[in-house]
């Protein structure tokens, strides 16, 4: 056959589409999913469910800082259960990839096909976490800001801080060259997640604008706003004091302050004392025979009288006692407010005044008071002195208060120690602690964790952006493996 008459036969070899390569590779990868073992990150996210579960359990949502820390406790679930899915998918198998993108693979139909695959497995990370946190009794709320059930908005959140952490960690996995590299990389990035997502540690000023930068901030805030942080109540106030009770605490007062303070009537504790009646007429002389033979005197003495002392006082001496510096200096939980911070604030706050002013208490007994006033000596010295019909304690207070004998120790000094738990009891403890919780909570405020669906909103778009940045980077990344596409 002459040389002219040959034909050149032509093969077109045609490639699937884009649309069918995602679901080619969205089916390789859900039976990577069943042989080789991906299913594992299940039970894992199981595991770590329950034992978030039972350290937060009795503080999430119950309080303020257990309810921030519950808020930070589920954040680091869902970034560890993201990061770790996609760590090594891309890395371990580049070789393949090269090779098939040779072969007119599209890298961007690769990608997607992961994102699908890594957001069903999300999901159920996420169903799996909040299924086995309820069964480790974290009392969820029922109501949600957006879909009326708060354990839908929750799982929306969640669902998406997972999810950004794993297009991030898909990221990582496109840069890293072999899986070692890429588990190398990995702590740095959730370390630099973690400590910068600007609620649980104190961050120096020039680096708050690295949070922006972070999934754990926006994830942070929507948890928190979720859960109402903002209007939970302060107990690491409730918990200081219950631990402080039995300090003691101490002033010197004079004779005729305490005089002062057993002839007060507008103190319900004095004018109960006062109103008992002592005996029938008999004489002083009598009376001291009597008393000192007598168990309920003996008992009578023992009886706690007060001192004038104000909140104000007793707040200023725990600012300027040295052996309070410890005290002052402890901090509420992960805000970085310290008891002498707040002490500071209560002072310094108008509103506080009416409540400052008021007075409390050192404890001292009937018994101190006689022994310094030299009651027994004076009854000895006065034993003739008849007492006429029934007499009060209060009006046997005024008559001491009135003689010259005791109207000379007036200025003898007391020493005074009593327990806070005392003081507490006196004043009032679920009002100082319903008070001091308030001003805590106040300045704990953050305006970022308000209940509201416009921040919630936010706050998701927000994690919604990360997705598409880390996508668009996989995706741009992973474009150059193999620059010759021959």
């Amino acid at each position: 056959m002459p040389e002219s008459n040959k034909k050149t036969r032509q093969v077109t070899i045609r490639y699937r589409g884009r649309g069918a390569q995602v679901f080619i590779y969205f089916g390789k990868l859900l039976r990577m999913f069943v042989y080789q073992n991906d299913w594992k990150v299940l039970p894992m996210a199981a595991l770590i469910a329950g034992l978030v579960g039972m350290v937060v359990r009795k503080r999430f949502f119950i309080n303020m800082e257990g309810t921030l820390m519950g808020a930070f406790a589920m954040v680091c679930v869902c970034i560890w259960n993201g990061c770790f899915n996609s760590v090594q998918v891309i890395c371990r198998e580049r070789d393949v990839i090269k090779r098939e993108h040779r072969s007119g693979m599209h890298i961007s139909s690769y990608i997607f096909s992961h994102m699908l695959y890594q957001a069903l497995l999300c999901l159920a990370q996420t169903v799996i976490t909040l299924f086995i946190t309820s069964l480790a009794q974290v009392e969820y709320p029922s109501q949600g800001l957006i879909t009326k059930s708060f354990m839908v908005d929750l799982c929306i959140s969640m669902f998406l801080i997972t999810f950004a952490s794993d297009m991030l960690s898909l990221w990582v996995s496109t840069l890293a060259h072999s899986t070692t590299a890429a588990m190398t990389i990995m702590p740095f990035v959730l370390i630099f997640q973690l400590v910068f997502s600007g609620g649980m540690l104190t961050l120096p000023e020039w680096t708050k604008p690295l949070t922006n930068f972070t999934i754990s901030n926006p994830a942070l805030k929507v948890i928190a706003a979720q859960a109402d942080t903002n209007n939970r109540p302060y107990a690491t106030i409730s918990n200081m004091l219950t631990k402080m009770r039995d300090n003691e605490i101490g002033a010197t007062v004079t004779v005729g302050q305490v005089l002062d303070v057993l002839q007060a009537t507008d103190n319900e504790a004095i004018q109960s004392l006062r109103e008992k009646e002592i005996g029938r007429a008999f004489t002083l002389g009598e009376l001291k025979d009597t008393l000192e033979r007598s168990a309920t005197f003996d008992a009578f003495r023992q009886e706690r009288i007060l001192d004038d002392l104000t909140i104000e006082d007793a707040l200023q001496f725990m600012m300027e006692s040295e052996e309070w510096e410890k005290i002052r200096n402890y901090e509420f939980g992960p805000l970085g407010i310290n008891v002498g911070g707040l002490i500071d604030t209560i002072l310094s706050s108008s509103e506080a005044k009416a409540l400052l002013d008021k007075k409390i208490v050192h404890l001292t007994t009937v018994g101190d008071v006689l022994n310094a006033v030299d009651a027994m000596g004076l009854l000895e010295k006065y034993s003739d002195v008849q007492i006429n019909g029934k007499i009060s304690v209060g009006e046997a207070i005024d008559w001491l208060a009135g003689n010259a004998d005791v109207q000379s120790k007036r200025d003898m000094e007391i020493t005074l120690k009593t327990t806070l738990g005392k003081v507490l009891d006196l004043v009032g403890e679920d009002r100082v602690k319903s008070f001091l919780e308030e001003k805590a909570a106040a300045v704990s405020y953050n305006r970022d964790y308000e209940c509201d669906d416009s921040h919630v909103i936010g706050y998701w778009l927000h994690l919604i952006m990360f997705i598409i940045v880390f996508v668009m980077l996989a995706t741009i990344t992973l474009e150059f493996i193999d620059k010759d596409k021959r």
